[in-house]
């Protein structure tokens, strides 16, 4: 991402000195926020937020203005956070997303237990018109429909602890692993022996993979005799003997 000049311009600077003044901000907010989101702010609870909530790294390469306040119904918190920009930028829409994303952050890290509504406008004085990219930034991606649908759905979930132990064996070289982390936390692993000897006999893991788990039994287990689980585990898988006797 390119970053701004870390000193801000004469345009930049005059447009916070401006909207840093709640009276001028609900104005804005009142002019240009779209009716539907507009209908939900109790603009009398505007209040200034700082600005450096975003990561050290990104402060130095944008100006913003942010202003939280209680939605009409008055259950949950809006954050309304305007950018401005006199030279278009194609990977806007992306910034203004990282920006909001990072508002949220604060929120929860303040103790609150619900992500706040982050509305982000841009506030654009350039010599190019109309404004030359669009806002959305699922328009960014080449293949929109799929970013929409995955970005708007949930997220892909592997919960292992509903896997059976049957089908997870099955699951080749992440079987062993996978049937691992399901059960590291009984204290008798000796029963995991008869499941676990004949995913490793199967081959698909080498010698250094497979001390990496006794490892993890060893370091992460609640077992009270790893040794023993170990010691067992060499003898039903003889190919790995010497590596986990080692």
């Amino acid at each position: 991402m390119k970053k701004k000049n870390t000193t801000p311009t004469p345009h930049d600077a005059t447009f916070r000195q401006f909207l840093t003044q709640p009276d001028i901000a609900r104005d804005f907010m009142e002019l240009h926020l779209p009716a539907e989101l507009r209908a939900i702010c109790d603009l009398s609870t505007l209040k200034l937020e700082s600005g450096s909530f975003v990561e050290d790294d990104l402060r130095q390469y944008f100006s913003d203005v942010l202003y939280s306040l209680k939605t009409t119904a008055g259950d949950g918190y809006i954050h309304v956070l305007v950018e401005h920009q006199s030279t278009p930028d194609k990977h806007m829409a992306f910034r203004l997303i990282r920006y909001a994303v990072a508002a949220m952050q604060r929120h929860l890290e303040a103790g609150h237990k619900k992500l706040p509504l982050v509305i982000p406008v841009l506030f654009y004085t350039g010599k190019r018109s109309p404004y030359p990219y669009s806002t959305r930034w699922l328009d960014e991606f080449d293949d929109t429909a799929l970013a929409g649908k995955l970005y708007s759905s949930a997220f892909p979930l592997v919960d292992v602890t509903v896997i059976p132990d049957d089908e997870i064996a099955g699951h080749r070289s992440m079987a062993a692993l996978t049937l691992l982390q399901k059960h590291i936390h009984q204290r008798d692993l000796a029963e995991l022996v008869d499941r676990l000897a004949p995913i490793l006999l199967a081959g698909y893991l080498s010698s250094s993979q497979v001390i990496s788990l006794v490892h993890y039994i060893v370091q992460a287990g609640e077992t009270s005799d790893a040794e023993a689980f170990v010691r067992e585990l060499a003898q039903r898988v003889p190919q790995h003997g010497d590596a986990l006797m080692t």
